[in-house]
């Protein structure tokens, strides 16, 4: 096994930064087929957290914005 990147730790299948930026690109529904079959080894469990993690982060972020635009 290849040791991780500094700062990133390896889940099963990439890295947590390599997850992030899948469902970051999911969110906006493209992604390359090179990535697809990369990351297809990724849990399936690890990405469901991070979608939900990052819906969390997205309705968050446009709370904040309506409620700053409304002031």
């Amino acid at each position: 096994m290849s040791a991780a990147p500094k700062g990133e730790t390896v889940t099963a299948g990439g890295s947590t930064w390599g997850m992030v930026k899948t469902v970051a690109w999911a969110f906006f529904g493209v992604r390359k087929r090179n990535d697809h079959e990369r990351e297809a080894r990724v849990n399936p469990l690890f990405v469901v957290v991070a979608g939900f993690v990052g819906v969390f982060v997205l309705v968050a972020a446009l709370i904040v914005l309506v409620k700053w635009v409304a002031a």
